[in-house]
């Protein structure tokens, strides 16, 4: 290969990509012009009303969005088919004047072969160029070769480079995940492009990208399946907020805005979630048996009591026997099993007892319907009668509910007599205690018990009427919305565009019944339903956990990423199959990432004797590079712990230069070490990921990745918790060049080579 060479192949893709700009740029100034117009019309008082001028400013604006979105690495491929055509790959689908495809998008089935061919199964294509863009300028180009036999003498001499993976792996990290797909791989894209039912689960050891194929398939189905999934939309949870804020930009970059991006702990609208929780009480919570301790709480709380009741309601000594309590309470549990819904059917058949005392007592041919009616109104509206249905069968909140049961060491005896004293005690708190993301699934599994109370209910009516108002108000205008093709026409935009513009015209007559985007809805509605859900470090949630989770997705329609070996919380995933053979039999499918793109074969062997010693069947992926660049494994004593690490540091900051680094302590000594390490970054915000030097936790850690990692008494780490050897594991993992290990070292690192200390 030649400079010359080089430099004439990128003058050429050059002229291509410029051609998708300048069609980018008509674009634009199509819209430009058309929102001038409608600017002039407003000012004047001409043209079309007031709700065609609003749906086109918002359709052009839209399009704006979207193209301002792909305008960074529009194009990233070339595809050269045997048959003899040729056409690029890029973020978005672009075509000319004449309806010709300048672009394809990643996500359309013909693109497909770019991600899938390979020299032993070439499907049809004989190069895969790779396109490197700087803004809009082509700055480097990558050839794979597939089949060597179908290049003509012409095309041999100008193949170029190499593959585009590797250069993607060495870079610098950034503190946030870029998108992969001009660099997806083979068995990535076969996971991403995956069909939509069922629950698909993704099994992949550290740095396989089981994050960016999660991610790549949400695009992928949003695009595949719009019409399904537009309407219930797609809901991604990850593990916590620093790892959702690495994240959040994957996912516009790739044109997908409509997603709901949450944490478990925020999966309870309303529900600030942040308290810390020890590994025994997350255990104990995250245990199905939960939903029936819950159950029999609620039902405490409806009581019978041993003796009959006494009251007097005016000049009426009125008697309520517990027999026909009890007989009321079952009436109403057969007819509504929710707790706060069965509630009025309970106080109507007591209120209908009392007054029949009353009607009996006055002597029933002397009262009338009605006035048996203004008898049971009365008593409805008595203070005492009142206080009294209250005692026999309040209204309860999840909240309420779950503060007094984890306060009262009677009451959770009571509901969990299988429980010791000492797990008792590891759950027991102050009534006015935060709540952890344990107490969100107990929250939602109660709720779902109880029902809403009747102030919800009622605020809930008001609400809707008043919405439902304000719908016909503004339902004149949805009749002003603009006839799209003579628009279309008058401005000269392509035909193939007025089916799209007439989609965002009807978006917008729908956002005059619902002004909040589906995401907002979506996030703040603790009953809605989505189409799909994926979940990322699904092994970390709990039983409990998983029971709310599937009631956001009665399809079962689900995609999973994680690797049980990286299971750090005792009440986490132990088998794939334990899990789904109950919500999903007969529904569910594996697919295994095997490939490291992200940790290097020195680090990796270093990790694989953690992972034999967490379980010897399992295997570790395979690293597809090394960098010559052995881990620094320093046994130190602890009173020089502080010492070592502050000068670790120091050297990592220098060797790395721009990059990252993060110093990965355990959980007990967090407070401490970042205390006695002033040039680390340490807070609980998800900012942490601005920071050069980040002080985090193994759990804050999860799913992220570093230039380098230095780890802090790694021997800590493995008995903070009963899962310490995947902690370890995931700590060792999280480094794309250089790893340095400091403390006290565990067995299972006993026989790595070390350096002296001091």
């Amino acid at each position: 290969m030649t400079d010359q060479l080089l430099a004439d192949e990128i003058t050429a893709e050059q002229g291509e990509v410029d051609r998708m700009y300048d069609r980018l740029d008509i674009l634009r100034e199509q819209a430009r012009t058309e929102l001038d117009r409608v600017q002039i019309e407003e000012t004047t008082g001409t043209g079309q009303g007031y709700t065609e001028r609003e749906s086109f400013t918002e359709l052009f604006s839209g399009r704006f969005s979207q193209l301002s979105s792909v305008e960074r690495g529009l194009c990233f491929g070339r595809i050269d088919e045997t048959a003899g055509e040729q056409f690029h790959i890029g973020r978005i689908g672009l075509f000319d004047e004449d309806y010709e495809p300048l672009l394809i998008d990643w996500r359309t089935p013909v693109a497909q072969v770019f991600y899938r061919a390979t020299a032993a199964e070439p499907l049809g294509v004989k190069r895969r160029r790779h396109i490197r863009l700087h803004g809009r300028s082509v700055v480097g180009v990558d050839d794979d070769l597939l089949d060597l036999d179908a290049l003509g003498d012409g095309e041999r001499s100008t193949l170029i480079g190499e593959a585009a993976l590797l250069s993607s792996l060495t870079a610098s990290r950034t503190g946030r995940m870029n998108e992969i797909v001009a660099t997806i791989q083979s068995e990535q894209d076969q996971i991403i492009r995956s069909s939509l039912p069922g629950v698909l689960v993704v099994q992949g050891g550290p740095g396989t990208g089981k994050t960016v194929v999660a991610l790549h398939r949400a695009a992928y189905l949003l695009y595949t399946h719009r019409e399904q999934l537009g309407r219930s939309g797609v809901l991604v949870v990850g593990p916590n907020s620093t790892f959702n804020r690495y994240i959040d930009q994957v996912l516009p970059s790739l044109g997908e805005t409509d997603v709901v991006l949450a944490t478990i702990s925020e999966l309870y609208p309303g529900v600030e979630a942040t308290a810390p929780e020890s590994p025994e009480a997350a255990r104990i919570k995250g245990d199905l048996a939960m939903a029936e301790v819950l159950a029999q709480a609620i039902s405490s709380f409806r009581v019978v009591p041993a003796a009959p009741i006494q009251l007097k309601v005016d000049q009426h000594e009125l008697v309520l026997r517990p027999s026909a309590i009890r007989k009321a309470q079952q009436g109403a549990l057969a007819a509504q099993e929710q707790h706060n819904r069965a509630r009025p059917i309970f106080v109507r058949r007591i209120l209908k007892t009392l007054t029949r005392q009353i009607v009996e007592r006055i002597g029933r041919q002397y009262v009338g319907t009605e006035d048996v009616e203004d008898i049971e109104k009365e008593l409805a509206e008595d203070d005492r009668v009142l206080e009294l249905l209250d005692r026999l069968w309040p209204e309860l909140t999840p909240q309420l509910l779950l503060s007094v049961l984890f306060s009262s060491a009677d009451r959770l005896t009571a509901a969990a007599p299988h429980l010791t004293d000492d797990e008792r005690t590891a759950v027991l708190r102050p009534p006015t205690a935060d709540w952890s993301r344990c107490d969100v699934a107990l929250l939602d599994e109660a709720a779902e018990l109880l029902g809403e109370t009747s102030g919800i209910v009622a605020g809930r009516n008001r609400q809707a009427a008043e919405e439902a108002a304000a719908v016909e108000a503004n339902r004149e205008y949805a009749h002003g919305v603009i006839d799209i093709e003579l628009t279309a026409e008058r401005i000269e935009i392509m035909p193939w565009e007025i089916e799209q513009f007439k989609d965002l015209i009807a978006q917008r007559t729908r956002l005059i019944d619902n002004p909040l985007t589906l995401a907002e809805r979506a996030a703040s509605d603790r009953t809605w339903v989505f189409g799909h859900v994926i979940v990322d470090e699904a092994q970390e949630l709990s039983a409990m956990d998983w029971r709310m989770l599937m009631r956001r997705c009665p399809r079962r329609s689900m995609t999973l990423v994680g690797d049980i070996a990286q299971t750090g919380s005792a009440a986490g995933v132990r088998s794939w199959a334990d899990l789904l053979d109950r919500y999903a039999p007969r529904r569910w499918r594996t697919a295994e990432l095997t490939v490291n793109y992200r940790t290097p074969t020195e680090i990796m062997t270093i990790a694989a004797d953690v992972l034999a010693a967490i379980d010897p069947t399992l295997s570790p992926p395979t690293s597809v590079r090394e960098t010559g660049v052995e881990p620094t494994i320093l046994d130190v004593p602890a009173e020089d712990l502080a010492d070592a690490l502050r000068a670790a540091i120091k050297s990592e900051q220098q060797s790395i230069g721009d990059g990252r680094l993060a110093v990965i302590v355990p959980t007990s000594r967090y407070d401490e070490l970042a205390a006695a390490l002033p040039d680390a970054t340490h807070t609980h915000d998800p900012s942490i990921l601005d920071a050069r030097t980040a002080l985090l936790d193994v759990a804050q850690s999860k799913g992220l990745e570093f230039d380098a990692v230095l780890i802090a008494d790694p021997t800590t780490i493995t008995t903070d918790s009963p899962r310490g050897l995947s902690d370890l594991y995931v700590a060792i993992t999280r480094a794309t060049k250089h790893l340095t290990i400091v403390g006290n070292l565990p067995e299972v690192l006993t026989r790595v080579r070390r350096t002296p200390w001091g």
